[in-house]
């Protein structure tokens, strides 16, 4: 291999406290070229609910059978392993016919490998890593964590999930990472002990058959690695580690206190606003843009249906003005389209904001169920809903219900299966064609 590239394979090894790194041309390409060189026929691969589609791809492609756990759940992760444990293999999975007998039923898992996030990328959660570790030790399985979201973003030093959870590296088997994020750059690693490296390398069809990083990208990767160990001489590492977190919390601060609805930790750099109405995703993002902010709006397929959102990705470059800037626009868009969902909100609107339409038009702050990023780093706290059912009246006038029916409500601005309030007005209907949004990859 090129020296530039082995020099930043033992600098990520070191980093992560490993024994050995592969490094990869292309962070998608990661997972889904890689992981199928880990298990194949024979093996389980345990992934949570909402990994990333490049995890999907590579799961799918290795051949091994799959099972799905609740997000973040350590619970529900417990309970796949031991029915996976007890069962076995399905009956004659991946043997030819001549191998088909009744001692071939039910055989153990070649190998379990338990598949998880350091920072949901659509949700902005922080992986439960210390109960998920012990819970894979208890078991018996390997344990592979992908930090392309976490690694250079949180951590004191930027190390990522163990960092952050002050669990050691050593206790998660493999640990892979991009450097499209936090390092500006392209390309992904892996690292993990010398064996499985190895193995990578003879048998992975992204070391034998893609093109590796070129040496520019690998150089600047380096002087990233350099600034954020302190081997450059300076504290500008930790200094934009800092600043990153300080940017995170006060950008979700001032979010909760607009009334929006907000997913994943407190401390999360990444920040997703619930827009929930497939209508209002193409109409945030051009209010958004028509005020100078360009945002990243997420819809169907990528999410369900009804949870569409914009995600907001929080830089350490950004200023305090810059996000001001941003936040006054969103405030605006936020009294436009109607998007102040959670409960119990005390939220006044600015002067900017409450210029954007009538007075007579904003709307209350209806009751529903969200995760708002205002509990604790580890379980954010969950509102309470309002759970009154909708009204049965099926009048087209609404004579039996006087109109305070939620069909009277014409283009209700609330969530799927929620009630909007009696004594709130009407809400302002914004009309937009949806845009087509590409599967979930960033």
């Amino acid at each position: 291999r090129p020296d530039r590239l082995a020099a930043l394979e033992r600098t990520v090894a070191d980093f992560l406290d490993k024994d050995d790194a592969f490094v990869s041309g292309m962070g998608f390409a990661t997972n889904a070229s890689l992981i199928p060189a880990l298990v194949g026929p024979g093996c389980l691969i345990v992934s949570d609910a909402l990994n990333h589609a490049s995890i999907v791809v590579g799961a799918r492609a290795s051949g091994a059978k799959i099972r799905v756990f609740e997000h973040n759940s350590a619970e529900s992760l417990e309970r796949v392993l031991r029915d996976a444990i007890r069962d076995g293999q399905p009956e004659h999975h991946n043997l030819p016919p001549r191998c088909r007998t009744a001692a071939a039923e039910h055989r153990p898992w070649r190998k379990i490998l338990v598949v998880v996030e350091g920072i949901y990328s659509m949700e902005g959660d922080v992986c439960e890593l210390p109960a998920i570790i012990e819970i894979k030790k208890r078991y018996g399985a390997y344990l592979y964590l992908d930090e392309a979201h976490s690694i250079g973003a949180l951590g004191r030093t930027g190390r990522g999930a163990c960092e952050y959870h002050g669990v050691s590296s050593r206790d998660v088997d493999i640990m892979m990472g991009t450097f499209t994020k936090s390092f500006g750059a392209v390309g992904g690693y892996i690292a993990s002990d010398c064996g499985t490296i190895a193995r990578l390398r003879a048998t992975a069809a992204g070391a034998l058959h893609a093109s590796p990083m070129s040496p520019v990208c690998a150089r600047h990767v380096q002087w990233v690695f350099d600034q954020l160990t302190g081997r450059d001489g300076s504290t500008l590492g930790v200094r934009r580690i800092s600043a990153l977190h300080e940017n995170a919390v006060y950008m979700r601060k001032r979010l909760a206190s607009m009334g929006l609805m907000l997913y994943g930790n407190h401390d999360s750099p990444v920040i997703p606003i619930m827009l929930f109405n497939p209508g209002k995703v193409a109409a945030f993002s051009r209010e958004c843009l028509k005020r100078q902010l360009a945002v990243v709006v997420v819809g169907f397929p990528a999410t369900p249906l009804i949870l569409s959102r914009a995600r907001l990705c929080v830089s350490a470059a950004h200023t305090r003005t810059d996000l001001d800037m941003a936040l006054d626009v969103i405030d605006e868009v936020a009294e436009l389209l109607g998007l102040r969902y959670a409960s119990g909100s005390t939220y006044v609107p600015s002067a900017a904001a409450s210029k954007s339409i009538p007075s007579a038009l904003s709307l209350s702050s209806p009751k529903c169920t969200a995760r708002l990023s205002v509990g604790s780093k580890a379980t954010p706290e969950v509102q309470q809903l309002d759970t009154r059912k909708l009204s049965s009246c099926t009048s087209t006038r609404h004579t039996k219900c006087n109109g305070k029916c939620l069909r009277a409500s014409a283009g209700s601005q609330l969530p799927f299966g929620v009630e909007q309030p009696l004594s709130a007005p009407r809400a302002v209907v914004v009309s937009s064609v949806p845009t087509r949004i590409r599967s979930r990859q960033d």
